[in-house]
């Protein structure tokens, strides 16, 4: 049976979630500590934290919207890009999306013991504006309200009360990880099909908000 790496990822992360829930050492040994990794060089943080999860909510919203928006991205980047090459891209987003999302926390926290991170909010985060950027008009919808948004208005909303929960603090949720896995998903995009293919990713993007018509702006269900 042939498996996406997108349903690949999700079991990978589950079974490693599901075995920190009950292991305090798992999830001490993989968790993204900005401190441990500038003291003791444990760089690989950045990457491991993105396997664990704070609790089974946690890990369904992540994964859930990764399986939603995941596996057109595996797609478009292998009809994009080629079988392998599409494959590997797919990859390096959803990897150093990881990586790129906790740099800032890195920065600000490398001095503070008290501090932690983990969760694959910016990866997945980096997937659905990657999907954004190519669809910009297709609905997403808005949690518990039966409307559809086209996904840029989406992308908009999503990055302003990300912007403004994160500057007012006093949750457990790292909103700056999903910023800055958004903008990640966006520039890699970008670059990579100026890079490596002839679609106008950018042109083509501007080129459907332009156009977009009213009955597009609000989808019910």
């Amino acid at each position: 049976m042939h498996l996406s790496l997108t349903i690949i990822i999700i079991i990978i992360t589950c079974l490693v979630s599901l075995s920190a829930f009950g292991s305090r050492k798992i999830l001490n040994d993989l968790i993204f500590y900005p401190a441990w990794v500038h003291d003791k060089n444990q760089f690989y943080r950045f990457f491991t934290y993105g396997f664990i999860h704070a609790d089974l909510m946690h890990l369904i919203f992540n994964m859930y919207a990764f399986y939603l928006f995941g596996g057109f991205i595996e797609d478009a980047f292998i009809s994009l890009f080629g079988t392998v090459q599409g494959k590997l891209f797919y990859i390096l987003l959803y990897v150093l999306a990881l990586i790129f999302s906790v740099i800032p926390d890195y920065k600000k926290y490398k001095g503070n013991y008290q501090y932690s991170s983990l969760g694959a909010s910016g990866a997945v985060s980096a997937v659905v504006f990657a999907f954004i950027l190519l669809n910009p008009l297709q609905g997403i919808g808005l949690i518990f309200i039966p409307i559809f948004i086209p996904g840029f208005i989406f992308g908009i909303l999503f990055l302003v009360i990300s912007y403004y929960l994160g500057k007012r603090g006093g949750s457990r949720i790292n909103h700056n990880a999903h910023i800055w896995g958004a903008v990640f998903g966006i520039i890699f995009l970008i670059i990579v099909c100026n890079l490596f293919s002839n679609f106008p990713v950018l042109q083509n993007f501007i080129y459907q908000v332009k156009n977009m018509k009213m009955d597009q702006l609000f989808q019910t269900y």
